[in-house]
């Protein structure tokens, strides 16, 4: 794998289980492989001058995930006072360097991003963002999104995940995902949020109505997100009720062509644009702090 020499990789393993990192390209999980196996898709070139652009691993999403606008611009969003500023797509978070906290048990890591001058003028808060990772045991991860306040102002943020899972492309077929009840929606070329539809409890992942699409959670889900993978005899289990957690609003279902040996799952915290349209918006006062926390389990199909 080429690297550039700003990039240290760190890595975190937990017996047979394996986090790679890249802290100073977005607090970026490369990969994740279980018992020699990847479970979570690096490509084998990646091209490092672009980390945002990077098929692969987690990207971070923050303060805001998903296209937003103004005027029909995507890149901008305008405040409660008028003031329009440029921030990208998904936020600025998976484009800096994280400063990375490894745990003293040695299974888990802790990335931190706090504002500069790199963030304060397309989003003016004082923050700190943390992501961290803790393999519980060999088959078990648990990924934990932490945003304070810092400042003396109330922020706005809606934050999320984009996992890469590996999948071949030829598996899709026969690859499911089961869902807790949810209404399906998406967003239109003008930006704007389609109106819910009742979701389905399964799709199979070569059903191209998914791409793109986002799975908003009803109430409280018992049930968690399951990815069934006979041709990896695999079964992906994402466990959305964590203790402390924050609500999560909607899962994503998304891959990028149909030869891509990938498929995102992505826990959102909120749809794209909610700084607009409120759909998962959320404010923290100075001082407060909130966690958005999540599990994800890597079991045998047989």
């Amino acid at each position: 794998m080429p690297l550039t020499p700003q990039q240290d990789i760190l890595e975190i393993a937990h017996d047979s289980s394996v986090l790679r990192f890249a802290p100073q390209a977005g607090g970026r999980l490369m990969s994740w492989t279980v018992d020699g196996e990847p479970v979570i898709h690096w490509p084998e070139h990646a091209d490092w001058s672009q980390p945002a652009r990077i098929r692969g691993g987690n990207p971070l999403l923050f303060p805001f995930l998903g296209r937003h606008r103004v005027d029909g611009k995507i890149g901008f969003w305008r405040d409660a006072a008028g003031t329009v500023r440029a921030l990208p797509m998904h936020g600025f978070a998976r484009d800096l360097p994280f400063v990375p906290h490894a745990d003293v048990h040695g299974a888990g890591l802790r990335l931190v991003l706090t504002d500069s001058d790199a963030t304060r003028a397309g989003y003016p808060f004082g923050f700190r963002f943390q992501a961290e990772y803790v393999l519980a045991d060999a088959h078990t991860l648990d990924v934990t999104l932490t945003t304070t306040n810092t400042g003396d102002t109330r922020l706005p943020y809606y934050a999320g995940h984009h996992f890469y899972f590996t999948l071949p492309h030829t598996q899709r077929g026969e690859t499911t995902i089961e869902l807790p009840p949810t209404e399906t929606r998406f967003q239109k070329e003008d930006g704007s949020i389609s109106a819910a539809e009742p979701g389905e409890p399964r799709y199979t992942l070569d059903d191209a109505s998914i791409v793109d699409r986002f799975h908003c959670l009803k109430g409280t889900p018992d049930q968690a997100v399951r990815v069934v993978a006979p041709g990896l005899d695999r079964i992906v289990t994402i466990d959305l009720q964590r203790p402390g957690s924050v609500p999560w609003y909607a899962v994503t279902t998304w891959t990028e062509t149909p030869e891509s040996d990938f498929y995102c799952v992505e826990p959102w915290l909120g749809l794209p644009d909610a700084i607009h349209n409120g759909m998962g918006l959320r404010w923290l006062e100075p001082g407060q702090t909130e966690a958005a926390a999540l599990r994800i389990t890597v079991s045998k199909l047989r």
